[in-house]
């Protein structure tokens, strides 16, 4: 165990243990580039030779768009609503990019019930249909998740051992980095009583002014680091206008290899930690410090 020390905060960075599976998700302000973000570290898991399965959290159902070519999903939510509870896993789950597993949570109809309880439902219909298992030979399970809520179904990840590595992806605009702070905040409450931990921060750059610089410095004012910043590229929108990811769309373009990079610093972190968020004074003093409140 390793104590880092933050000014008079104090975060505690655990070494983790190798497991045959690993279970992440991934948190971050709405319209950021989690699900993008998300596809493409799996298409480059996968080249890795990696087993993945991706859970989308998202009532849009759109996290596994890109590894399954654009083709609409039937969620877990639409399965039980027209086939009852008699289902069977390949009821809810299909093959995707690289052998790829994918499944989609869904949600109610807008403005009806709530869209939290479809991430609790798939998960433990999940569960149930075995879909964890050490039979299925899972090195990792990737769970997109809705915007920078952390309440309700939408904390479903983080409790009970769900999802034991978080990353938050985020930029260095103002509201990504609140939303990084208070998504921070919800970790720290899931781990009194689990071992949810924070694996870091990813920047996907939003061409900011020194967004590198200040990104990598609100990873250090929360204990944690900068995972990767993964540069802006018109490649990127190139690819899902195909709907692929840039792996799979053009394996040799720069930004192909931004998402390899992250996947392997994925793969090899060690790093794991209660972060210890801002107050948001503190937050906006960081900004100013770096010139971008005015």
């Amino acid at each position: 165990m390793k104590m880092l020390l933050t000014g008079s905060r104090v975060s505690i960075t655990i070494k983790k243990e190798s497991q045959a599976m690993r279970k992440v998700a991934i948190y971050g302000k709405g319209g950021i580039g989690k699900s993008t973000t998300t596809q493409n570290t799996v298409a480059a898991l996968v080249e890795m030779g990696k087993k993945v399965m991706v859970v989308g959290c998202d009532p849009k159902a759109d996290s596994t768009r890109l590894l399954l070519g654009g083709l609409a999903q039937k969620t877990v939510l639409d399965t039980l609503r027209m086939e009852g509870e008699d289902v069977e896993l390949e009821d809810v789950r299909r093959p995707g990019y690289g052998d790829t597993l994918c499944v989609e949570s869904g949600g109610p109809e807008p403005g009806v019930g709530c869209a939290g309880r479809g991430i609790i439902t798939s998960i433990n219909l999940l569960e149930q249909l075995g879909a964890y298992t050490d039979d299925q030979n899972l090195d990792y399970v990737f769970y997109d998740v809705l915007g920078d809520v952390v309440c309700g179904g939408f904390a479903m990840p983080m409790r009970e051992g769900k999802a034991q590595e978080i990353y938050i992806v985020c930029s260095g605009e103002m509201m990504a980095m609140y939303a990084a702070n208070n998504i921070c905040k919800g970790i720290v409450k899931f781990a009194e009583s689990g071992d949810v931990r924070l694996g870091g921060l990813i920047c996907n750059s939003r061409k900011v002014d020194k967004e590198n610089e200040l990104v990598e410095e609100l990873a250090r004012a929360l204990g944690t680091q900068m995972v990767h910043f993964i540069p802006r590229d018109n490649d990127v929108q190139r690819a899902e206008i195909q709907r692929k990811t840039v792996i799979e769309w053009n394996p040799q373009c720069p930004q192909a290899d931004e998402y390899r990079a992250l996947a392997k610093a994925i793969d090899e972190n060690q790093m794991f930690i209660v972060p210890t968020p801002l107050e948001i004074e503190e937050l906006e003093k960081l900004l100013l410090d770096f010139g971008m409140l005015v």
